[in-house]
C-alpha cells in the first residue's frame, strides 16, 4: 500500500489564513442607485488540466468569481485527473486533485496505474488594471510525494478584440507568461536557484509540507494565448515548461515530441464547458468543466406569498378604546392559540406554545420550523400571523424559535413597526434596525401549550449512498440502498430514534483490509460492509437548557455503525456572541461487524473541549482539543465558509501525539467537506442538504465518534449572527 501518496493539507491551512481579507459577503444588502450603469458580468475563466484557471496544461493569473466551486475531469496520454477547486476569497483559491497515471509497470512503484492525491493553492498578488496584468503565485502539489510538485509566478492580461470577434461581437484575447519551478521548470530551464531539487521517490507515504523545496532548483518560462471570439468558443495555444520525465519513461504510454499544445473549448451550457486538445506533438486530450456558484442558484426560490399585514385603525390602537376582557378569559386565549396554530400550519410551521399575559399588550409565540432553512422567514411569517389574529391591544410580539425542545432565542417586534413598514422599499433594514433579539425566558406558567404535539412518532424511507475513496485497486467504491428511520418524541427535549439500513448493491466490502498499527477504530470499514441488513443506530437523547446561555445534551445507545455508548455535552452560547464554548465526554464501545446489538472488546473514553467562533463574511472557525477514539491526544482545526443561502465549504486537519510513522499513509488526518442545500437546487423550501466529507486517506489517528444531535449547529441557527445574515428573508 506504500505506493499511494498522501494528500496535502496546506490548501486548507492557507484558506484559514485568508479569512481576514476575504471577499464581500453574499448577504451584503445594498440598494443600487437608479443611475448606476449595469454591465454584463464577464464569464468565469476557463480551467486547465489541473482544474485551475489556465491555458491547456499551464496556469494563468486569473481568478474565479468569489465563492465559485468547480469540478473538472481531464485526460490525455494515459493520465486522468479529477479536480475540485474552490475560490475561497477573491484572491485565494484551493484545489484538490486525484490522478491516475498509466505506467505499464515502469518508473512509478511498479503499478500499471499509479494513483496520487494532491492539493494546490493560488494567491493573487496583483489585480489586473488598465495597463497592468494580473499576477498570481501558485503552489502545485506542494506536500507529500510531490509527483506533480511545482511552483510558479504568472501574469495574464486581457484585451477586448472587436475586430477579431465573431459577427462583430466583443471578443477577448488573453496573453499569459510565467516562470515555473519543479515540474514547471523541467523543460527549457534558464537557470536554477539553490542548486538541485530532490525529485519524486516512489513509495513515499508523504503528507508533510515540502516547504524546503519551494521555488528551488531549475526554473523555466512558459507562455500562452487564449482567444474567445464570443461567449461560446475559446481557442488556446501554449508553450509548456513541463518535461513529463516520469510519464515519458513508461513504455507505450506517452511520447513527448513537442513543447507546444493547442486546444478548442465550447461552452455547452451555463456552468458546463467542454474541450479537446492536441498536446506535446503526440497526444489527444479532453476535458469537462463544471462550475457552480452559491450566489447563483440553479432555480429561483418559490415560496407562497405571505398574508399582508393589515394596519389597525387609529381607533383600535388608542388605549382609551382597548378592551382587555379577553386577556383574562382562558376560553378566549385558547381560541387565539388554535387560530394561530392553524395559520402557522398553512406556512408549514408548528405552534408549540402561546403566552398571553393579563396586561393584554404583549404576546409570546413559540414555534417549530420543519420547512424553511432560514429562520428569519419563519419569524416573519409568525409575526404576520400574530399581527393579523391577535386583538388590537397587543403591541409587543415576542417570537421564540424552538428546536428539539430548546428555546433558541427571543425576537421582539413592535406590531406598529410591522404595520408602518409593510410597503416601505427599505422595509428589511428598517425593521431589523428596530427588532430586538435576546435570550429566551423560561416558558411562562400561564402559557397555552399545544396539546397534540407529544408524544410524536414519525417514520421515513429514503435512499442512501455510502462511498469509499482512493483504494489503489479501485479508486471509487459505492454502496447504495435504503434507510428506514423512525423517531419517537415522548415530551419536549426527549427523542428516541433509530435506523435500519438495507444495502441493495455495493462493492465497498471488496476494499483493501486495514494495515494500521493503531486500534482499528475506522480502518475496518470493509469488515462492517460485509453485511447487507444492519441496525445503523438506535439511541435515546435528551437536551435541555441548564441556565441562561447554557445548554446540555445527554445521549445513550448505538450512535453510529461502529460505536455505541454514553455521551454528554454542555455548550455555552450567548445569543449575541460570536464565541461559543463546549465540552463533551463519551464512553464508547466498539460495535460488532454485523451491526446488530453485540459489541467487540474495544472500549475507550473520548472527549473534547471545543471553541467555536463566527467570523465576518460567513467564516466559521472551530477548534476541538482532547482525546480521540484510538487513545491519541491532540486537536482538530476546522474552517468553513457558509453562504447566506446555506452553501457550506470547508476543510480541517488534526494533529495528535501519534507519530507520522504510526499513523501511516498521509502522516496525519485531514480533509475537506461541502454541503449544498436542497432548496438551492430545487427552488422550493427545504431544510435538507446534500454533501460529503472527503479524507484523502482514512486512517485511525485523530478520529472522533459521530454522536447525533450535537448542540452547536442547532443553537446558532437562531442567534444574532445567523439571523442578521438572513434578514432579507423576513418579509418573504
Amino acid at each position: 500500500m506504500a505506493h499511494m501518496p498522501a494528500a496535502r493539507i496546506l490548501a486548507t491551512s492557507v484558506v484559514m489564513a485568508s479569512v481576514a481579507l476575504s471577499a464581500q459577503a453574499q448577504d451584503a444588502l445594498t440598494t443600487p442607485k437608479p443611475e448606476a450603469p449595469r454591465f454584463k458580468p464577464l464569464p468565469p475563466p476557463s480551467l486547465n488540466f489541473y482544474g485551475s484557471p489556465g491555458l491547456v496544461d499551464m496556469p494563468s493569473a486569473e481568478m474565479l468569481p468569489d465563492g465559485q466551486f468547480a469540478t473538472t475531469y481531464s485526460w490525455f496520454g494515459g493520465q486522468a485527473r479529477y479536480n475540485l477547486t474552490f475560490q475561497a476569497t477573491p484572491w485565494l483559491s484551493a484545489s484538490f486533485r486525484y490522478n491516475g497515471i498509466q505506467t505499464n509497470g515502469a518508473q512509478i512503484g511498479g503499478f500499471s496505474t499509479y494513483y496520487d492525491r494532491g492539493f494546490d493553492v493560488r494567491l493573487r498578488l496583483l489585480r489586473e488594471g488598465r495597463y497592468r496584468p494580473a499576477v498570481t503565485l501558485g503552489l502545485q502539489d506542494f506536500a507529500g510525494t510531490g509527483i506533480y510538485a511545482g511552483e510558479y509566478i504568472v501574469a495574464t492580461k486581457n484585451f477586448d478584440t472587436p475586430a477579431l470577434s465573431h459577427r462583430g461581437g466583443a471578443g477577448r484575447l488573453k496573453l499569459t507568461a510565467g516562470l515555473g519551478w519543479g515540474r514547471l521548470g523541467s523543460n527549457g530551464s534558464i537557470g536554477s536557484i539553490s542548486g538541485t531539487r530532490p525529485g519524486f521517490v516512489a513509495g513515499n507515504t508523504g503528507g508533510k509540507l515540502s516547504y524546503d523545496q519551494w521555488f528551488r532548483g531549475e526554473m523555466a518560462p512558459f507562455a500562452g494565448i487564449e482567444w474567445q471570439p464570443n461567449d461560446r468558443w475559446g481557442f488556446k495555444a501554449e508553450y509548456s515548461s513541463d518535461a513529463y520525465v516520469l510519464e515519458t519513461g513508461a513504455p507505450n504510454v506517452f511520447a513527448r515530441k513537442s513543447s507546444v499544445n493547442f486546444g478548442a473549448e465550447y461552452q455547452a451550457r451555463p456552468g458546463l464547458r467542454l474541450g479537446a486538445y492536441y498536446l506535446y506533438g503526440s497526444e489527444i486530450g479532453v476535458t469537462a468543466q463544471i462550475q457552480l456558484n452559491p450566489k447563483h442558484p440553479t432555480q429561483p426560490m418559490r415560496v407562497n406569498a405571505p398574508v399582508p399585514v393589515v394596519p389597525r385603525s387609529s381607533w383600535a390602537t388608542d388605549e382609551r378604546h382597548w378592551s382587555r376582557d379577553w386577556a383574562t378569559s382562558t376560553r378566549a386565549k385558547t381560541t387565539l392559540r388554535d387560530a394561530l396554530a392553524e395559520a402557522l400550519q398553512q406556512d408549514g410551521l408548528i405552534l408549540e406554545a402561546l403566552s398571553l399575559p393579563e396586561n393584554g399588550t404583549e404576546a409570546e409565540l413559540r414555534y417549530r420550523n420543519p420547512r424553511y432553512r432560514a429562520q428569519t422567514l419563519a419569524i416573519g411569517r409568525s409575526a404576520r400571523a400574530m399581527a393579523r389574529l391577535l386583538p388590537p391591544s397587543v403591541e409587543t410580539l415576542k417570537i421564540v424559535p424552538m428546536r428539539g425542545g430548546l428555546a433558541l432565542s427571543q425576537v421582539v417586534i413592535r406590531r406598529s413597526d410591522l404595520e408602518a413598514l409593510e410597503h416601505n422599499p427599505d422595509a428589511t433594514e428598517a425593521l431589523w434596525a428596530v427588532t430586538g433579539l435576546q435570550a429566551a425566558e423560561p416558558l411562562a406558567e400561564e402559557a397555552l401549550v399545544s396539546g397534540d404535539l407529544y408524544p410524536a412518532f414519525s417514520t421515513s424511507l429514503s435512499p442512501y449512498t455510502a462511498p469509499s475513496y482512493f483504494d489503489p485497486e479501485l479508486p471509487f467504491r459505492l454502496d447504495v440502498g435504503v434507510d428506514l428511520k423512525a423517531s419517537y418524541a415522548p415530551a419536549p427535549g426527549w427523542r428516541i430514534a433509530g435506523a435500519i439500513r438495507q444495502r441493495i448493491w455495493g462493492n465497498v466490502k471488496d476494499g483493501r483490509a486495514s494495515n494500521s498499527v493503531l486500534p482499528h477504530v475506522r480502518t475496518d470499514a470493509t469488515e462492517y460492509a460485509q453485511f447487507g441488513t444492519t441496525l445503523e443506530n438506535l439511541y435515546v437523547t435528551r437536551q435541555w437548557q441548564m441556565g441562561r446561555d447554557l445548554y446540555a445534551r445527554s445521549t445513550v445507545g448505538l450512535f453510529e455503525s461502529m460505536f455505541g455508548g454514553v455521551s454528554g455535552e454542555v455548550l455555552w452560547k450567548p445569543v449575541s456572541s460570536r464565541l461559543a464554548l463546549g465540552v463533551e465526554g463519551n464512553y464508547v464501545v466498539q460495535r460488532d461487524y454485523d451491526q446488530r446489538l453485540s459489541f467487540r472488546d474495544y472500549k475507550t473514553f473520548t472527549g473534547h473541549a471545543s471553541a467555536y467562533y463566527q467570523m465576518d463574511k460567513g467564516y466559521h472557525l472551530q477548534v476541538d482539543a482532547g482525546r480521540y477514539l484510538a487513545g491519541d491526544y491532540g486537536a482538530t482545526f476546522a474552517l468553513d465558509r457558509e453562504f447566506a443561502n446555506g452553501w457550506r465549504v470547508g476543510g480541517f486537519f488534526t494533529l495528535t501525539d501519534v507519530s507520522s510513522e504510526d499513523f501511516g499513509e498521509g502522516s496525519f488526518d485531514k480533509g475537506f467537506r461541502f454541503s449544498i442545500p436542497l432548496d438551492w437546487l430545487l427552488g422550493k423550501p427545504s431544510r435538507n442538504t446534500f454533501g460529503m466529507t472527503v479524507r484523502p486517506t482514512q486512517r485511525d489517528g485523530g478520529q472522533r465518534v459521530h454522536v447525533p444531535d450535537r448542540l452547536y449547529g442547532q443553537i446558532r441557527e437562531a442567534h444574532r449572527i445567523q439571523l442578521t445574515r438572513q434578514r432579507a428573508r423576513i418579509w418573504e
